[in-house]
């Protein structure tokens, strides 16, 4: 029996589909969607996941950071594993497809293997990583870092907006805040790491294709900026002698999307934060900070781009007469999709009837830190809109189906990278 065929047989988009959305009920708020690191419905959820596991035929537990790992032998028990995942924890006020949709697909594919009792040459493991998003406490990709030993223990003593730290939080779950590393994975145990995930962007839905091969997971730059003028009276500063912090960040800023708009291979930069002060109505603003976040497919072209609007926010604030401060305050290198793994997926893409097409992600994924140990693969699924990170969020049910029948096509026709 073919991938497809079973997938269909059984009906696996809909119950996919019936299992975002009982996940979706676990919230901290009732209106909202709301699941953060380490929270009593983060625990709650992370049983529902280790439950479906075992329904599946795994074996099932909750690692030492709190990822829900559930593993499918193979038929030789013992094998390196084909390693499936996303993450179940979600932003504040969220759409219930982002992560979710991943674990929950890569379980279904398991659960269909398992009642047609089949067994592969490798085993597959799949993993629900507790914390992607870094919500709470700042600091993202935490439970793909302590599977792939890349954890910086220093984040323990962070805080969260409450003033709780990571490592009493970790102990009030009911973990050992000195064993995380015991979740570590070695590079030997995995053949590859793969991931379903909705794109969280518009390009599918244009050209009108359910699915997308990723070649890359964009690198990131962050940089926080303060230009630091002179306030003063609204009415009597002439124009000709203000030091205007906020019309200095106005001419940045719109250099900024100037700059990334001319840009021929996919370079995005957003500000997404500014304050200005002393924010009264009628004073020449003295102080203006901003954020600047910097993303593209590679990371030569990230850093030159960098290189290029720091040049220009630096250009404009000596004319302006405004002291800049500029720091970087996060770096993430660009995760490039392993050419092996992306020919594997196109082939299952075609082999089920749609069109292939390769699209970078801009978002971060676990991907990114699942790279210190393993090569990478992505298959993204067209959202409506291109929207996420939003209650508005949505995959319609064919689409779901359709990337249940690829990922399953991909587990079943696996072939190991040569060595």
């Amino acid at each position: 029996m073919g991938a497809g065929k079973a997938v269909q047989n059984a009906s696996l988009g809909e119950e996919i589909v019936r299992r975002v959305n009982e996940l979706a009920a676990i919230s901290e708020d009732g209106d909202k969607l709301t699941r953060v690191f380490l929270t009593k419905e983060l625990r709650a959820a992370s049983n529902v996941i280790l439950g479906w596991m075992r329904e599946a035929g795994m074996r099932a537990h909750l690692d030492a950071i709190g990822n829900a790992c559930g593993r499918y032998e193979g038929e030789q028990p013992g094998a390196p594993c084909l390693m499936l995942g996303s993450h179940y924890d979600t932003v504040r006020d969220a759409g219930k497809w982002d992560g979710p949709l991943g674990v929950i697909t890569a379980i279904a594919c398991v659960a269909d293997l398992n009642r047609r009792g089949k067994r592969l040459p490798f085993a597959i493991e799949v993993v629900g990583f507790a914390d992607e998003e870094g919500v709470r406490f700042a600091s993202t990709l935490l439970g793909s870092r302590a599977i792939a030993g890349t954890f910086d223990e220093s984040v323990l003593n962070t805080r969260d907006r409450d003033g709780v730290s990571m490592r009493d939080a970790l102990i009030e779950f009911g973990l050992d805040p000195d064993h995380i590393g015991a979740a570590a994975r070695a590079r030997r145990e995995l053949l590859a790491y793969l991931e379903l995930h909705i794109e969280q962007g518009p390009v599918l839905e244009a050209r009108n294709l359910p699915l997308g091969v990723v070649t890359a997971i964009a690198g990131a730059t962050r940089l926080a900026a303060r230009l630091t003028g002179m306030a003063g009276h609204a009415g009597t500063v002439p124009m000709a002698l203000r030091r205007d912090a906020l019309t200095g960040a106005a001419e940045c800023i719109a250099a900024i999307e100037q700059f990334c708009r001319t840009d021929e291979d996919e370079l995005v930069g957003t500000v997404g934060y500014i304050q200005a002060r002393p924010g009264a109505t009628n004073v020449v603003p003295g102080e203006v900070s901003f954020t600047i976040d910097m993303r593209a497919p590679t990371d030569m072209h990230r850093k030159r781009a960098v290189a290029d609007v720091v040049r220009q926010i630096e250009a404009i604030a000596r004319r302006r007469n405004l002291v800049l401060q500029l720091d970087v305050t996060h770096e993430n290198r660009t995760v490039p999709c392993a050419p092996w793994l992306k020919d594997q997926i196109a082939q299952a893409i075609a082999a089920e009837g749609f069109s292939t097409f390769e699209l970078p992600s801009g978002a971060g994924h676990d991907g990114m830190a699942m790279i210190d140990i393993a090569d990478v693969g992505m298959i993204f699924i067209r959202c409506r809109g291109g929207i996420s990170h939003h209650p508005d969020e949505h995959v319609e049910l064919a689409d779901v189906d359709a990337g249940a029948r690829v990922l399953l096509r991909v587990i079943e026709h696996f072939k190991p990278r040569a060595a």
